[in-house]
C-alpha cells in the first residue's frame, strides 16, 4: 500500500501545557487507525491537526503531507478548499444543521464546492448504504442518536474523499448503533477505498482497526 499520510515533528503548545510532543506518523492507503489513550492525552488535538483544523507548531522539521501535498505550506483558502476536497469529518456530536433535512446536510459539501452535478442523487445513494433512504426528507430532530451518526457518515464521504478523520463518533451511542456504525466505516472503506483515522474508546472499534496508536502525554507509546 502507498502512504497517503505522512506527519513529522508534530507539537503543540497551549502557553505552557505541552500537548504534543514530537510526533510523527503514517497512514496508508485503506487503512482503518486507531487512536486510543486516557484523557487528556492530546488525542482530539492530533487528530485536528492531521485534519488541517488545527496549526501545530512550526519548526523546519514540521510537515504534514496528504496524498503528496504538504498542507503545512499552504495558505489558508488553499488549506481550506483541500480540506472540502480531499478530508472527511465525523464529530462525536454529529454537527448537522438542524434546519436542514437529511438530505441536504449529506449535500451542504459538495454545495460548498459548487461542484454540485448530480449532488443530490450521489447523497441519496449514499444515505441508502448507511439505511437511510427513507428518512432522507427528515431534519435532525426527527432522527434518532444512531440516525444522525450515518448522516454525518454519508456528509463525510460525499466529496469522495481519501481520507476521514472520526473523533470519538459513536461515544454517545449505544452497543448496537456503535457495532452498525463500525460496520459502515470498515463497509465504506472497502467499496470506496478510503482511510479511517479514529479517535475512539471503543475497545471493540480499536480491536477491529488494522492499527492503533496508543497516545499518552502528547506522545505515542
Amino acid at each position: 500500500m502507498d502512504t497517503l499520510l505522512k506527519a513529522n515533528n508534530i507539537s503543540k503548545d497551549y502557553g505552557n501545557l505541552k500537548v504534543l510532543d514530537n510526533i510523527s506518523i503514517k497512514v496508508e492507503e485503506k487503512e482503518i487507525v486507531a487512536i486510543v489513550g486516557p484523557s487528556g492525552a492530546g488525542k482530539t488535538t492530533l487528530l485536528n491537526i492531521l485534519g488541517t483544523l488545527d496549526n501545530p507548531n512550526y519548526d523546519l522539521k514540521t510537515s504534514i503531507i496528504i496524498d503528496g501535498k504538504d498542507v503545512t505550506k499552504m495558505k489558508e483558502n488553499s488549506i481550506a478548499k483541500f480540506r472540502n476536497n480531499n478530508i472527511g469529518f465525523i464529530f462525536q456530536f454529529h454537527e448537522l444543521l438542524p434546519e436542514f433535512s437529511a438530505l441536504e446536510n449529506v449535500c451542504i459539501p459538495n454545495w460548498l464546492n459548487k461542484e454540485n452535478i448530480n449532488v443530490e442523487a450521489k447523497a441519496k445513494d449514499l444515505l441508502s448504504s448507511v439505511g437511510l433512504i427513507d428518512k432522507i426528507n427528515h431534519r435532525p430532530d426527527e432522527l434518532s442518536g444512531g440516525e444522525r451518526q450515518r448522516v454525518a457518515v454519508a456528509r463525510a464521504l460525499i466529496n469522495r474523499p481519501k481520507i476521514i478523520f472520526a473523533d470519538e463518533p459513536s461515544g454517545n451511542l449505544d452497543s448496537d448503533n456503535a457495532n452498525q456504525l463500525h460496520k459502515i466505516f470498515f463497509d465504506f472503506r472497502n467499496n470506496l477505498n478510503c482511510s479511517f483515522v479514529i479517535v475512539t474508546h471503543n475497545n471493540d472499534l480499536a480491536k477491529r482497526a488494522d492499527r492503533v496508536i496508543n497516545l499518552k502525554d502528547g506522545q505515542i507509546n
